[in-house]
């Protein structure tokens, strides 16, 4: 059995993802928990929310629920992650 990642190694792997992003693009946090976990991911969902949630707070990602910022105090439903915009990328406005 595989040990679950701890939140650095979580926290870790969004910003390697969000990375290779275009600017303004976003992943959904069961594909962190997948490249982490590939034969059994979905017990990572909720450490992968929180490591997004951590993120967020030092301004390194932006969770967007229905493709706006969201309130990190009342997370719910499907989310996902992307950098934070800036320059001509915040001109354009949120993409999926």
């Amino acid at each position: 059995m595989t040990a679950r990642p701890d939140r650095p190694t979580i926290q870790a792997e969004i910003l390697r993802q969000l990375a290779t992003r275009d600017a303004g693009k976003s992943i959904c946090p069961s594909e962190v928990a997948r490249a982490l976990l590939p034969e059994n991911w979905q017990p990572l969902m909720g450490p992968v929310r929180q490591a997004a949630v951590a993120l967020a707070r030092e301004g390194q990602v932006e969770v967007l629920r229905k493709g706006k910022p969201a309130d990190l105090d009342d997370l719910r439903g499907v989310i996902r992650l992307r950098a934070p915009l800036t320059g001509a990328a915040a001109d354009q406005g949120p993409t999926e």
